[in-house]
């Protein structure tokens, strides 16, 4: 069998660590060059570049700063200079915390709209030409947050939600040039940050409150951002595809009402 992505051209943005990296290595295997984008280390995004060149592919790695809007557009000038166009566009950079409706402050509201919409939004502007010159695919990354509750998630969910909202919109303005549109909402999938939060990389016992027993990998999400950019999925067009193990799908109104303890955001949202 070929590989899915032969030849296709692929922006990544939040690629340093967790579902981002694993999405960009996931399609280099699959012959995509890539870009992959970092905002603070460049560790992560480093070593998957060495990764990738050491396995015969092309990549390389941007910083940029996304709540910036200059730096958001000037990501996509640079990967399209670099990769020669753009064939797929993975908008997955994104920042969380979980604090109380009543304590957030307005510099935490505006930080994380700023990154996980406006950036994301500015990112998919300024790559618009060469996708429509290449009918190509846009993959945002949004989550089980932007369409269920969880206590401590207001503004996170908030943001999620939106991603959802203006992606359906966007792909019905560009489905007619031949731009396919599409959300990927993720449920528990343990990540760095989750593991720096908690203070343990031991998430097994998660998978008790997800009906199919396990938590998702980064992988499980990349093989379906891989079957999103393909041909495969030339007819999949505005929707939100749920990865979550049937998290979403759980009536648990007898199974108690609780918070998970986890506190995200430290090091990275002001005031936390």
């Amino acid at each position: 069998m070929g590989k899915k992505l032969e030849g296709k051209k692929a922006l990544v943005t939040g690629s340093g660590t967790g579902i981002g990296r694993e999405i960009a290595l996931e399609f280099a295997r699959q012959g995509a060059s890539v870009v992959l984008h970092y905002a603070h280390s460049a560790d992560g995004a480093e070593l998957a570049v060495a990764e990738i060149q050491s396995a015969g592919g092309k990549a390389t790695a941007i910083k940029a700063d996304l709540a910036d809007v200059k730096q958001a557009q000037k990501l996509s000038r640079e990967a399209i200079g670099f990769l020669g166009g753009l064939d797929i566009l993975v908008n997955n950079a994104g920042i969380t915390m979980t604090l109380e409706f009543e304590k957030v402050s307005p510099e935490q509201f505006d930080m994380l709209y700023q990154v996980n919409v406006r950036g994301q939004y500015f990112v998919t502007q300024a790559a618009l030409g060469p996708l429509v010159e290449n009918r190509g695919a846009i993959i945002n990354l949004s989550s089980v947050h932007g369409i269920r509750a969880c206590k401590g998630h207001s503004v996170y969910a908030g943001t999620k939600g939106a991603i959802i909202s203006y992606s359906r919109e966007l792909a019905v303005e560009l489905a007619p040039l031949g731009v396919r549109v599409n959300v990927l909402a993720p449920g528990a999938v343990p990540v760095e940050n989750h593991y720096k939060a908690a203070g343990t990389d031991d998430f097994r016992g998660l998978g008790q409150l997800i009906p199919c027993g396990f938590a998702g990998t980064p992988g499980d999400i990349a093989k379906a951002a891989v079957f999103l950019a393909s041909g495969d999925a030339r007819y999949i067009v505005g929707q939100t595809i749920v990865i979550d193990g049937g998290t979403t799908s759980w009536m648990s109104f007898s199974e108690g009402y609780h918070e998970t303890g986890l506190r995200l955001g430290k090091g990275y949202v002001p005031g936390l």
